[in-house]
């Protein structure tokens, strides 16, 4: 039986991750702080270590994964805009706990890390679709550490011989994404304005495009990147539906009155090639958006 250990795995995809591993069989150890993950999310086969990655004594967080083939690096302190608030925190926890969790896996005797990285550290780029060879243009503190992280991975991976792999993802959307609070992405912003009968509200003029990609397939790349014997040196790869619409498209489909609430910055497309995902991974995504979106309401009752 394989085993791994998933930082984070409270968390939206971090929980989502843990039970389709478990599914598959493996033994699965969370080591999460709930500060954004959920208690209910934690898959009661798994094995709970309340841990704060980015303050936990280095040998305790060492001795965690111990035994361990694969960590799964999820946790993190997401979304930009708390990030531009907040640099130093989320400096502490994104860059600071990477890299102890990179540490205490090649001490432990891991034989790959995960690493779940950010289309942010794309930037604002005006060339679509967005390849993993195009210099990066970070325009937030979260996008920068996200990016350090992979540099960090590649690095491990030449200085200690630690297997790592990097997912740039987009745009994740799914089931379990928080619908309050400061992590929240706009599906899960339009879900609570829905319950509570108010306007959807859309910053800028709702024409910003993203390419939304399903938790499901960000699950399966991540087993299919913990499993390949094509990847392992801090390959930068996109996971991406290879698609985009716009928050105009999601609030139509949410439906409901819509209020626009002013100007942030944001980079005004995404779209991933998700070419070298399918070569290296032999991965696909397997749902749209706008299809998906009825069945959440549905599960929402609104």
């Amino acid at each position: 039986m394989k085993k791994a250990i998933v930082t984070g795995g409270a968390g939206f995809v971090g929980s989502t991750l843990t039970d389709e591993l478990i599914k598959q069989g493996w033994e699965v150890t969370i080591l999460d702080n709930l500060s954004t993950g959920k208690q209910e999310n934690i898959n009661p086969k798994a094995n709970f270590i309340l841990c704060d990655i980015s303050t936990v004594n280095q040998d305790k967080l060492t001795s965690y994964m111990v035994g361990g083939d694969v960590v799964f690096h999820t946790a993190a302190l997401a979304r930009v805009q708390p990030s531009i608030q907040d640099p130093v925190s989320f400096n502490f926890v994104n860059t600071g706990g990477t890299v102890k969790v990179l540490d205490a896996a090649q001490k432990a005797g891991i034989k790959r890390v995960v690493y779940s990285a950010s289309s942010s550290a794309y930037g604002d780029q005006t060339i679509m679709p967005l390849h993993e060879e195009m210099p990066t243009r970070p325009i937030s503190p979260y996008a920068l550490q996200k990016y350090i992280g992979e540099q960090y991975c590649e690095l491990f991976s030449t200085i200690y011989g630690l297997e790592t792999v990097c997912l740039r993802y987009f745009n994740v959307y799914g089931e379990r994404m928080l619908t309050e609070g400061a992590y929240t992405l706009v599906m899960g912003v339009f879900a609570k304005l829905k319950q509570e009968n108010k306007p959807l509200t859309i910053t800028n003029d709702g024409e910003q495009t993203r390419d939304f990609t399903y938790v499901g397939d960000v699950v399966n790349a991540n087993i299919l990147a913990a499993t390949s014997d094509r990847v392992g040196k801090g390959e930068v790869i996109n996971i991406g539906a290879g698609n985009s619409c716009s928050v105009n498209q999601i609030a139509e489909a949410f439906g409901g009155p819509i209020e626009y609430i002013g100007d942030r910055l944001e980079p005004k497309d995404t779209l991933a090639n998700n070419s070298k995902a399918k070569e290296l991974l032999n991965w696909k995504p397997t749902k749209e958006v706008l299809d998906w979106i009825p069945t959440y309401k549905q599960m929402l009752g609104i």
